[in-house]
């Protein structure tokens, strides 16, 4: 999608981390993770959580120098911004009329190469993902070349801020109480987890069909209408990160009861259920395992 030029934005949402040079401190085990994680099950990484432990040590903070919406179409993490705007002035009205209150996640982290959060130590292996004890958004932006490198996406800026909408969709679940209510360690193509993946995705197609209506703090539209070439790059993201896709890139075998996220079809159908229904469309929750 893009910008209008004039759009103004606001980057005290969203914070730029250094290279991290804390440790994790701390035993226990590890806090499950909300997220893409399409590096992580690439090369094998543990799904269920990071390092666990709190996390001591310095890291540098960096400030972020976006201002309008010319910025975002020519800078990554100036869109991972006004990705983040749109989405606050999105789920602002949303929210309620899925009946509940909203609260902005408590920190969007840019980061780079590896970070310390409220579910232990992050890398840009993990790929992006929303921490669930601490709120907050996590992302490394070196992840969109890995997705068009490794994983053959298209590319363009609507697929990289599918990927925030979908990790602000799993702040939205937060408030919601699906993380209480639902098993995040079960796998499977009906599971939980995978319910859950689906209902961000399908999260994030309904704020991709309100974002040209999402407004600035002056009334101005932070995005101009998406074309169908945009859409077809964001369907595109959601196929290649199929679990059925990246288990056969890995290993040549599909195994669906290990899946986490669901399969190619699966994501594409439900990111188009959010831009058709809206929010409120979403239930993955209640339906058969045959409907999803």
């Amino acid at each position: 999608m893009t910008f209008n030029d004039n759009a103004k934005l606001d980057t005290s949402r969203v914070s730029k981390r250094g290279r991290n040079t804390g440790i994790a401190v701390g035993g226990g085990s590890a806090v499950v993770v909300i997220g893409l994680f399409l590096l992580s099950q690439f090369l094998g990484v543990d799904l269920t959580g990071l390092a666990g432990g709190a996390q001591q040590g310095t890291q540098s903070e960096e400030d972020l120098s976006c201002q309008y919406g010319s910025e975002a179409n020519a800078d990554v993490e100036c869109l991972m911004v006004g990705a983040e705007n749109s989405l606050y002035d999105y789920w602002t009205d949303e929210a309620p009329r899925l009946g509940v209150q909203f609260t902005q996640p408590n920190d969007f982290v840019l980061f780079t190469q590896s970070t310390s959060t409220g579910c232990g130590q992050a890398s840009s292996a993990t790929g992006p993902f929303y921490c669930p004890p601490d709120q907050s958004i996590y992302m490394d932006t070196s992840f969109f070349d890995e997705l068009r490198t490794q994983f053959g996406a298209s590319g363009g800026t609507l697929s990289e801020m599918y990927v925030v909408a979908h990790e602000y969709g799993h702040h939205i679940q937060n408030l919601l109480g699906v993380m209480d209510r639902t098993d995040r360690t079960d796998t499977g193509p009906t599971s939980d987890s995978v319910r859950t993946e689906l209902q961000a995705d399908c999260y994030a197609g309904a704020w991709v069909a309100a974002a040209s209506t999402t407004e600035d703090q002056d009334g101005v539209t932070f995005l101009e209408p998406v074309t169908d070439a945009q859409i077809a790059d964001a369907l595109n993201a959601a196929s290649v990160i199929g679990d059925d896709r990246i288990q056969e890139m890995g290993s040549g075998q599909v195994n669906p009861e290990s899946w986490t996220h669901g399969s190619s079809e699966q994501r594409e159908k439900w990111f188009q259920v959010g831009m058709k229904n809206g929010a409120g469309g979403c239930d993955t929750f209640t339906i058969s395992g045959s409907e999803l």
